[in-house]
């Protein structure tokens, strides 16, 4: 509450910073808060059995009375992906969200039955004020269509957020408002809130324009074979291209993977893509001739359980990979996912497929984001007086900062932050001043924020190393070991091949429930205890593995019913 005591205004970015993902932004000021976004991130590899991570909303929840809006940049997952999870947690009075978001975050609600009747759609000329705030928005080129930047004026100055951008000259779609941002920077901005996802690329970022060439040139030169395409489902006007070149060529197009259908709905509806008969069923496409047919599918980042992987493993239902198929990979591997693209391509190539990407010399895909000269390009037009680079890793912020230097701002007018961490900007200057809770929080199916580090640590022993578990009989009142204990295993050997192992568990497991049944203060919770600390060091010393033990303990009184069973 301390953070509210003054006449400053507070930054602080709960999700973004350190990450490709989960973006979320707030702006105080004395009692009003303003949210820019609420993403979610895709969880790693090691982060087994979840499904999103978000943002930790402790400190909005505390602050909810001065919440005044939530105010979305576009329509991506990383922006808009966490707002179910936000309205089940915090009570936001509206959500200001450009037009093409509007039915993609609907959607995100109904799926989880949340009513919310305060979503509200703006465009470039909409004026949002409240007591200490007034916030406006410029158009940005972005891979989805209606992305903006937003422009906060404060007390103490005005705030720029890009949101996701590039600068693209020939794009499909909307130009850029560069007027606009070049008047906001002649005006006068105090900070400046940049995207750094490609802040490690040098030059300047593919135009779309070439990547229609591309997909145009393939897609009428393969006229005997059948065409595979898959490519980011939110990427409205790379979708569009595609529906208008099928249709110049004379093919249909069937759709695989939910979220390309979802996509094509929004499109349609907002009216981007005209020709619904194009559209034909798998079940359609497979009586169709192979070269009349398009296949637009998820899945270009290598996603185990994605339409095209699927197709590659063979294991798709509907769809069987031919040897004469034209795959094409409109896409670029994200951070982290190169292997798995590289596993799926190469099953491509074994099963005769001819495959296009990116590296093979043909621009078949153009990232949304800007890269080194165009960063430079927006930090000219705004002409800030401090800036924080947003939205990536900490080496891309760091060298989003390090540009902001080249191009004389002094170094200490320019953060790089991690999420939590508190700017206050008063009518002097910038400083960094406090931290609120900015954890990640993980989401598994329902379950919000209850699947803490130890759950995930014991999924991954069990990944590794498997369990064992040790089941005995004892008589509580005379004290012994009524059997052998029962050992059984998963994920760590298999029992009958490995006897031997299994008896010496056995024996030393025998040992130590004989010695602490001797004990004059037994109880079963040291026996416990006992079994997992001793047969662990056994195991690790036998095996060189640790799998999580459980011991389950059947208690025997004089009547020799079972109690039952406890397990730790």
């Amino acid at each position: 509450m301390k953070f509210f005591n003054n006449d400053d205004t507070k930054i602080v970015a709960l999700g973004g910073l350190g990450e490709v993902g989960k973006n979320m932004y707030v702006i105080m000021h004395n009692t009003e808060i303003i949210i820019i976004d609420a993403g979610v991130m895709f969880p790693e590899d090691e982060l087994l059995g979840i499904d999103y991570v978000i943002p930790d909303y402790t400190f909005l929840k505390k602050n909810q009375e001065k919440i005044k809006a939530l105010i979305i940049t576009h329509g991506h997952e990383d922006h808009i992906g966490g707002i179910p999870f936000l309205l089940q947690s915090v009570n936001i009075p509206i959500i200001y969200a450009p037009k093409q978001a509007v039915p993609s975050i609907r959607k995100k609600l109904d799926e989880r039955n949340i009513p919310f009747k305060g979503l509200v759609d703006y465009n470039e000329k909409t004026r949002i004020k409240t007591k200490f705030f007034e916030i406006g928005f410029f158009a940005t080129t972005h891979s989805i269509p209606d992305s903006h930047g937003v422009i906060i004026n404060t007390p103490n100055g005005t705030i720029v957020e890009t949101g996701d951008f590039k600068f693209d000259l020939t794009p499909i779609g909307p130009v850029a408002n560069l007027h606009k941002m070049a008047a906001v920077g002649k005006k006068g901005v105090r900070l400046l809130m940049s995207d750094s996802t490609n802040a490690l690329s040098s030059g300047f970022s593919l135009s779309e324009s070439k990547v229609d060439e591309a997909l145009s040139d393939i897609i009428s030169r393969e006229t005997d074979r059948r065409i595979i395409l898959a490519t980011f489902a939110s990427n409205i006007y790379r979708l569009k291209h595609i529906v208008e070149t099928c249709r110049e060529n004379g093919r249909k197009i069937a759709l695989f993977g939910r979220s390309m259908e979802s996509s094509i709905e929004v499109a349609i509806e907002g009216g981007y893509i005209k020709d619904k008969s194009i559209f034909i069923t798998p079940e359609e496409a497979k009586k169709m001739a192979p070269n009349k047919v398009l296949l637009l599918c998820t899945g270009s980042q290598g996603e185990p359980l994605a339409a095209l992987s699927r197709i590659a493993n063979g294991s798709h239902k509907l769809i069987k990979l031919m040897p004469n198929d034209v795959v094409i990979f409109s896409s670029s591997p994200i951070p982290g996912n190169g292997l798995s693209v590289s596993r799926v391509i190469n099953k491509l190539y074994l099963k005769g497929a001819k495959v296009y990407n990116n590296t093979n010399s043909t621009d078949v895909h153009a990232s949304g984001h800007a890269k080194e000269e165009e960063l430079k390009l927006m930090l000219r037009l705004i002409n800030p007086e401090y800036f924080m680079p947003v939205h990536g890793e900490f080496r891309m912020l760091k060298r989003h900062a390090d540009l902001a230097i080249e191009l004389g701002m002094p170094k200490n007018k320019t953060f790089v932050l991690q999420n939590g961490e508190i700017l206050s900007m008063s009518k002097t200057g910038i400083k960094k001043q406090g931290t609120v809770p900015a954890n990640d929080i993980y989401v598994d199916g329902n379950r919000i924020g209850d699947i803490g580090n130890l759950v995930i640590k014991d999924r991954k022993i069990m990944s590794s190393d498997g369990i064992l578990i040790i089941v005995a009989n004892i008589d509580i009142d005379k004290k012994l070991l009524l059997t052998s204990p029962n050992i059984a295993t998963r994920g760590f050997v298999l029992v009958n091949e490995s006897s031997e192992l299994i008896k010496k568990i056995e024996n030393n497991a025998s040992r130590i429930i004989q010695s602490q049944l001797k004990s004059n203060n037994f109880n079963i919770n040291d026996l416990k205890y006992a079994l997992v600390s001793g047969i662990s060091s056994f195991i690790i010393e036998e095996t060189g593995r640790n799998p999580i033990i459980l011991p389950i303990i059947m208690k025997t009184k004089k009547t020799s019913n079972i109690e039952k069973a406890e397990t730790k």
